[in-house]
């Protein structure tokens, strides 16, 4: 599995225009998955922007399911495992969405290599 690229951003607007660009570029909406500290921004970001959420598809019913019992920095760093990255990368990373940020994940193995 080639790791995905994790883009940060400060605001709805910013993360729309990103997910713009990399579709005009190439990348298929289905490898375009959005990620915030709140479960109802995140599913509000998603819609906007035309991408994906981290769900049972990329998690597994095992993490979706032990994620029912977990605090919402533990099932965030979760889903961020899920998608390939790192524990220390998935700590780093919520604690950035603890700080507002919005993580856009790239995920396309075909293409992933060839992005900044």
């Amino acid at each position: 599995m080639v790791k995905p690229i994790v883009h940060e951003f400060n605001s709805q607007q910013e993360l729309i225009a990103a997910a713009s660009d990399l579709k005009a570029k190439g990348i298929h909406e289905d490898n375009l998955y959005v990620l915030s500290h709140e479960k109802g921004d995140t599913r509000d970001l998603a819609d906007n922007a035309d991408v994906n959420t981290i769900g049972l598809k990329e998690e597994g019913l095992g993490t979706a399911l032990s994620n029912v019992f977990e605090s919402r920095g533990d099932e965030l760093r979760k889903k961020m495992t899920e998608m390939g990255l790192s524990d220390v990368e998935a700590d780093q990373y919520e604690k950035r969405l603890d700080m507002g940020k919005i993580l856009l994940i790239i995920k396309d193995e075909d293409k992933v290599t060839n992005l900044p």
